[in-house]
């Protein structure tokens, strides 16, 4: 197995790799808002068809276990055929589960738009990773790696708003005609800017022995990265589910105060994120970057769940996590990177990335029990200790990197 002949420059012009970098994240934004495409009208769909919240919360079962299962397959589909066509069919199926949920008149059609948007959402990572890794210029990747984990982000900001916005001066099926809409406009600029999109695809020569395609499964560095991603995402899936109702428990705080946090967390994040960029151009040392960021992030939320802060300070540390957790995002894709066998991104990436909507998936699972049993302090100081899980993944990958990659 070997790449195909076609080669891009390792050195471009910052002009066509600021386009591709724009491009990719501009999908990735797209993405993470596809990601709450049901999320922030759960009110709105429990007065309109009378659902509980394990209903709801099994609506993003269903979107995590297409993302995963799709995702991990998924890149063997983009190192065959490329990466620009699936960047293409996953924004029309966006479109599509939003222009559905605009129809949808009770919790099947719910369960149908998660399902569609969570297979829409599997094929994003070993796309952009895929783009980004041919496309942009080696001295530039930490950067844009960066610039992917920041409009993530801001995807993951801008849903909430958009929906409640519209919502409150029209009507909430309006709403998701517009996301589709707007799903089909980024779509048109994918489609104008093709030619920055295009990616090598494998080829097989008749005079060279064919490799499986499964064989890069056999190696132990790929399952590393993989739990430092599950490890890591089971996490951010606790600030995420339960920071608002354990300040709330813990603190006496408002629930504004409390959603103010969780906002400043994405916010320090994204600050982290592209900070990070620069920590990641300069680094040889892409694991230790991630380990030391990440046991930092640990110790503050360890810090928060032992109580030995008053609320205020609580909620500013809890924020300062985001930062922590941030400054490594770009390390931690670089480390991905110097860990994928030639040829094999698609399929890397989408098998590692998987590790992300696993733990998404069984992160609230276990964390809500300590939620319903009202231990609010442990669920803080258990999701410090699966961080420090990821923390010896981080470094577990990067002795098993060759060395020079």
């Amino acid at each position: 197995m070997t790449a195909a002949s076609q080669t891009f420059p390792i050195s471009v012009p910052l002009k066509q790799d600021a386009t591709i970098i724009g491009l990719v994240g501009l999908a990735h934004a797209a993405s993470h808002f596809g990601h709450l495409l049901l999320p922030p009208l759960f009110p709105v769909f429990m007065a309109e068809f009378g659902l509980s919240f394990a209903q709801l919360g099994a609506l993003m079962s269903v979107f995590f276990v297409v993302s995963g299962l799709g995702q991990a397959s998924a890149g063997f589909v983009v190192d065959r055929v490329g990466a620009r066509p699936m960047l293409f069919a996953a924004l029309a199926l966006f479109a599509l589960a939003a222009l559905l949920a605009s129809t949808v008149t009770g919790y099947s059609g719910l369960v149908l738009v998660a399902a569609l948007a969570g297979l829409a959402n599997a094929t994003f990572h070993p796309v952009d990773f895929t783009i980004l890794n041919q496309r942009v210029s080696a001295p530039r990747l930490g950067h844009a790696f960066s610039a992917h984990g920041l409009t993530g982000y801001l995807g993951w900001a801008a849903a909430p708003v958009f929906f409640a916005a519209i919502t409150a001066m029209s009507h909430w099926r309006t709403a998701y005609v517009a996301a589709a809409l707007l799903f089909v406009g980024v779509l048109a600029l994918m489609l104008v800017q093709r030619d920055k999109l295009t990616t090598q695809v494998e080829v097989h020569h008749a005079d060279r022995p064919v490799e499986h395609s499964m064989a890069f499964m056999k190696l132990p560095v790929v399952w590393w990265c993989f739990a430092f991603f599950l490890f890591s995402t089971m996490t951010l899936a606790v600030v995420q589910s339960f920071s608002v109702p354990i300040l709330k428990a813990m603190h006496g705080v408002s629930f504004e105060a409390a959603t103010l946090t969780l906002t400043a967390y994405m916010l320090c994040g994204a600050v982290g994120m592209f900070v990070g960029g620069f920590v990641a151009a300069k680094s040889q040392h892409s694991d230790r970057v991630v380990a030391l960021s990440m046991s930092a992030a640990a110790l503050l939320l360890a810090l928060c769940g032992a109580g030995f802060f008053g609320a205020t300070l609580t909620m500013v540390v809890l924020a300062a996590t985001g930062f922590a957790v941030g400054i490594g995002g770009p390390s931690r894709d670089m480390m991905i990177k110097k860990a994928t066998p030639k040829g094999a991104t698609g399929r890397v990436y989408g098998l590692v990335y998987s590790g992300l909507d696993t733990g998404f998936a069984i992160s609230p699972l276990i964390f809500g029990v300590f939620m319903d049993r009202g231990w609010y302090a442990a669920t803080l100081l258990g999701a410090a200790a699966v961080l420090l899980l990821s923390v010896v993944a981080a470094l577990g990958v990067g002795q098993r990197t060759p060395a020079g990659t």
